[in-house]
């Protein structure tokens, strides 16, 4: 990845790669690392969806890796909110029930949305 620097609310272009494809991907200064994370998570799962098999064309591979990382993200809340400690901690709460840092889960989310959607731009059909 590559992009700026400087003030940390300042807006960047980073250049990232998912799948093999290389995308430009804004975002603020401040941010460029926890998207990195994002981008290499998001790689990372569609690597193991396309190597599996079962899905191909990398449109598909995208939806299919959003679809699993929001039922997880959704069934980890769901723990959370039962009280597990340990449910709580995958969801990203603490064993107090204070919430670790959800304005960072939402960037993160943003930002797997926003790389999805470059890498599905200019696609006609999903299917």
């Amino acid at each position: 990845m590559s992009a700026g620097s400087g003030n940390p609310s300042h807006t960047v272009t980073l250049s990232v790669t998912i799948l093999g494809r290389d995308l430009k991907i804004a975002c603020k200064e401040d941010e460029r690392e926890e998207l990195g994370e994002a981008v290499t998570f998001l790689d990372r799962r569609m690597r193991e969806i396309r190597d599996a098999g079962k899905v191909s064309g990398s449109e598909r591979i995208a939806v299919m890796a959003a679809l699993n990382i929001a039922h997880e993200l959704l069934r980890a809340r769901r723990s959370a909110s039962s009280g597990s400690p340990r449910a709580a901690a995958a969801a990203g709460v603490a064993a107090a029930g204070v919430a670790v840092d959800d304005d960072a889960a939402r960037r993160r989310i943003r930002a797997m949305q926003a790389a999805i959607d470059e890498a599905l731009a200019g696609q006609e059909k999903l299917f």
